[in-house]
């Protein structure tokens, strides 16, 4: 991974880390939020967004375009079940006191990553290409 995707993800992190901390005790503490289950939705989704971008690069690179198109497939599905699973964990856990805004902020954060992610595989297959 020589590109800028690890410094666009820490950027990202540190930008929602921050903005969760600046918001801790108002608008987050308003909806009745769950902070420490946000700052580790973040992190998770972070380190889930980083294996998935290696797996697509990785794909990205190999000589058949089949793989990256398997590679695309299978790090979306993973993701996906991931953010499902923990989910369910989280209403599992806290039944009685589950929080809809929490479900809702940490599906806003894996689009922010899912967004990034795609973005620097665009820009990445655009160098490739243009290297070809």
């Amino acid at each position: 991974m020589t590109d800028k995707f690890i410094f666009w993800l820490a950027a990202v992190v540190a930008a929602i880390t921050g903005l969760l901390f600046t918001l801790e005790n108002g608008w987050l503490a308003a909806l009745g939020v769950d902070f420490p289950v946000l700052v580790a939705g973040n992190i998770v989704l972070a380190l889930i967004a980083l294996v998935s971008y290696s797996l697509c690069r990785k794909g990205l690179a190999a000589e058949n375009p089949n793989v990256f198109v398997r590679s695309v497939y299978a790090s979306t599905l993973s993701k996906l079940m991931l953010c499902v699973a923990g989910i369910g964990v989280y209403v599992f856990v806290t039944r009685d006191h589950v929080s809809k805004a929490t479900i809702f902020i940490l599906l806003f954060f894996y689009l922010v990553y899912t967004v990034l992610e795609t973005w620097q595989l665009f820009r990445a297959s655009l160098r490739q290409k243009k290297h070809q």
